[in-house]
């Protein structure tokens, strides 16, 4: 595995890994450095390489750039080393960006076969994140990265079906493509009893990126809307992003930073056990952004614990979701107040949330659905479709 990510909290890098160690296969992570980690050591039977440290303190295009070149070069140069010492049948690298890609291009030369993530559209999360146009010569240069990097790969796995479409008609390579969504791990994301402590309280929680698009800052002020009416409302945010200071001082200003409560990105089991603990799951995305068509988890995690969700009204959220969560218009502070405070006083309506939840992630199973990302792998070692059968013992994986 190969990510410009902390591989500890990415659940959906740590998915692939571990069934593939499941399987009984030797796998290695390169990623990111949180402060106090070791630069090497195995997670879950992972061999986790972390060659570089992320402060999320990107202030424009030229630093956010230059931390990835950093890492590219850094990850290129171990990626390499690793595969003469030990070659590696397939690696899997995760996007963004789509050209970390390159940094196997020894392995490759030398016979193993590359799979691309991508887990955001560049172009796109790029336009979104500072503000350029999609007309913009930088924005076709994305594209044009994209293209390159899409077909360079054996294989390109695509987050939701929003984009398989647009990527395949922007790269002409529809037959290597496929959707895989970031499915929830049933054996962590399930149902727990809540306990007793704090039970006067209604919490909020919102687990995730600390970015603009994101839109937690819009329940920050949706909060100061409900102060008088909802002195025991909660919210707790695990995350990390550029906008955590900001959304801090928010709290503080709109008066209600005794009710918030922000930690930084916490291990997957811990957010489980904080969505134990929750009355409704928040994902407030701005819908004129990015944002609009990216498909996170957490919706689905939520609903594996049988926690009630409330989301904004995007593109990819009633694609996917449907009557199964309740919705509020994006960017809309006044009707997400008035929608937490409906799900507040109706706990018969979250019930009904909770069930239909319950039904629809029923269809999202990792447990399952990992059994295509198996398929897969054996196919590109076997090099054919119709050889099967996959043979951990005799491959590495890496990705």
């Amino acid at each position: 595995m190969l990510a410009y990510a902390f591989y500890d909290s990415d659940t959906r890098i740590r998915r692939y890994a571990e069934a593939l160690i499941g399987q009984g296969a030797a796998v290695d992570a390169i990623a990111l450095r949180r402060q106090g980690q070791t630069t090497e050591e195995f997670v879950a039977g992972v061999r986790v390489f972390r060659l570089q440290k992320r402060e999320y303190t990107e202030k424009g295009p030229l630093s956010y750039l230059l931390r990835l070149l950093l890492f590219f070069v850094r990850s290129a140069w171990v990626i390499t080393v690793n595969h003469i010492r030990d070659p590696y049948d397939v690696i899997h690298v995760h996007s963004v960006p789509d050209f970390e890609v390159f940094a196997t291009l020894i392995p490759r030369v030398m016979g193993a076969r590359v799979i691309l993530d991508i887990h955001d559209i560049v172009p796109e999360l790029y336009a979104s994140k500072f503000k350029i146009s999609h007309e913009s010569i930088v924005f076709r240069f994305l594209v044009f990265v994209e293209k390159v990097s899409i077909r360079y790969s054996n294989h390109v796995i695509i987050a939701n079906h929003l984009w398989h479409e647009r990527l395949i008609q922007r790269a002409q390579c529809s037959r290597k493509c496929s959707t895989i969504l970031n499915y929830p791990d049933r054996s962590v994301f399930y149902r727990r009893q809540r306990p007793v402590e704090g039970k006067n309280d209604f919490v909020m929680f919102y687990p995730g990126t600390l970015s603009w698009h994101q839109g937690v800052d819009l329940v920050i002020h949706a909060m100061a809307r409900l102060r008088s009416e909802a002195p025991n409302l909660r919210l707790v945010i695990f995350g990390d992003g550029h906008q955590r200071d900001a959304l801090l001082a928010l709290a503080k200003q709109c008066d209600v930073d005794s009710q918030v409560t922000i930690r930084t990105e916490r291990p997957t089991i811990e957010v489980a056990e904080m969505m134990s603990r929750t009355d409704l799951g928040l994902e407030p995305k701005r819908k004129r952004s990015f944002a609009n068509e990216a498909l996170s988890t957490k919706i689905l995690e939520f609903m594996a614990m049988e926690v009630p969700v409330l989301a904004s009204d995007t593109r990819v959220h009633e694609m996917y979701f449907k009557d199964s969560i309740e919705y509020f218009e994006s960017e809309n502070v006044d009707n997400l107040a008035a929608k937490i405070l409906e799900m507040m006083q109706k706990p018969e309506r979250r019930r009904i949330l909770q069930d239909r939840g319950t039904e629809l992630v029923k269809h999202y199973d990792w447990g399952e659905k990992k059994l295509e990302y198996l398929k897969l792998i054996a196919h590109l070692v076997d090099g054919s479709a119709k050889k099967s059968r996959f043979r951990p013992s005799m491959h590495r994986r890496h990705g």
